[in-house]
């Protein structure tokens, strides 16, 4: 097999580590790459994904940056209190993480659930957050079949967690067939074994909840009172209402770049990281004085 591609193949000559810290009382997983004194880097996964969706990126960013990519609470190998997570308990975790790990301020880069979590870092601690990146940009719409859709396929997949049912969540993930690796289904399988990841799905799950996700989207004055850069990444492979939201939020951010990536699903970074990696470097370079 000619360029077979892993977790490990991404990481093997990248000078990295695997830890986990306490975050005001919740046992953090985060994985770190990167050199004191460089730009802070923080990427945050999707809904109930976990750092390994970012394997690809650690490395060559960390040749520019100090990055940390982490396990949100209730996610991968970070605990998992019993109480529904939404947008400003994801926040405030974060925050939690950046005390606990002395980080006075970073830049951050979200996909889907993550670019939810990024914008409200941005807006409940401004202090905290020098730029932010969006990828497959969510927290805009309620989009009916979207909630529905991601509702069944995760609790499916964690009520029954065998090979065939985790591989659907990838399919939609990611655009080309190729780049659903069995090392990230085998991840993701493995989290979803996790005891405790049914009731900790229920509580991730709670955004689908029409209810929910009505309080915790991001209005129109909310979005356009982000002072910080922002980058936003417009996957064109990625057809529900995300495509529609990069358009959108970018419009509305006054300090907003808007970049389409072509031949991408869901997961830009994870599919053609090479170009990604590119666009955020330009982006963050653009932000020196």
């Amino acid at each position: 097999m000619e360029n077979y591609r892993s977790i490990w193949t991404a990481l093997i000559d990248v000078p990295f580590e695997q830890s986990w810290v306490h975050a005001k009382g919740i046992k953090t997983r985060y994985a770190h790459a990167g050199y004191s004194g460089k730009p802070i880097v923080i990427m945050l996964h999707g809904t109930a994904g976990s750092w390994e969706g970012f394997a690809e990126n650690l490395g060559p960013l960390a040749q520019h940056f100090d990055c940390y990519a982490i396990d949100m609470v209730g996610c991968g190998y970070t605990d998992k209190p019993d109480t529904p997570y939404q947008t400003s308990v994801y926040a405030e975790h974060v925050k939690d993480f950046m005390d606990a790990m002395q980080i006075q301020q970073a830049s951050f880069i979200g996909c889907s659930l993550g670019s939810w979590v990024a914008a409200r870092v941005a807006l409940n601690y401004p202090e905290r957050v020098q730029t932010i990146t969006l990828l497959s940009a969510a927290g805009y719409f309620a989009n009916a079949s979207n909630m529905n859709r991601i509702k069944g396929a995760r609790t499916k997949a964690v009520d029954d967690p065998r090979w065939e049912n985790i591989k659907p969540i990838f399919d939609h993930l990611i655009h080309d067939e190729a780049n659903r690796i069995p090392d990230i289904i085998a991840v993701r399988q493995r989290i979803y074994q996790q005891p405790e990841m049914p009731m900790a799905m229920g509580h991730i799950l709670c955004l689908q909840d029409p209810e929910i996700r009505q309080k915790n989207l991001i209005s129109d004055a909310q979005w356009a009172s982000i002072q910080v850069p922002a980058l936003v990444i417009a996957s064109l492979e990625d057809k529900d209402e995300y495509l529609e939201t990069a358009k959108t939020v970018s419009r509305l951010m006054p300090h907003a770049q808007y970049v389409e990536m072509p031949k991408v699903g869901h997961w830009p970074h994870f599919e053609d990281p090479k170009t990604f990696n590119k666009h955020f470097v330009h982006f963050m370079n653009s932000q020196k004085p």
